[in-house]
């Protein structure tokens, strides 16, 4: 049985690799929307990353993540997704 565990950390924005397939789905509007309601209201939900290769990659909230990474954030609050083994 595989057991899926979350939680919620504060990653350097910088630590966090995004694949090429994913980059190619980025909508600048979206980044730029989605950066004035981090403004406004701070980040509501955290981007989902997982761990592999020595660095976080990114599984969800590519717009998230390029929205702070445009207010200059340094870190982001993220999910990292385990898998475990039983």
């Amino acid at each position: 049985m595989v057991e899926r565990t979350m939680e919620s950390v504060e990653i350097p924005i910088a630590e966090i690799y995004v694949p090429a397939k994913r980059k190619r789905t980025l909508k600048p509007a979206q980044v730029d929307e989605l950066a004035e309601s981090i403004m406004e209201e701070g980040l509501k939900l955290p981007i989902s990353v997982r761990q592999g290769n020595g660095r976080f990659v990114l599984i969800e909230g590519l717009h998230r993540l390029e929205a702070c990474r445009a207010l200059g954030e340094e870190t982001i609050k993220s999910i990292i997704v385990r898998a475990r083994q039983h």
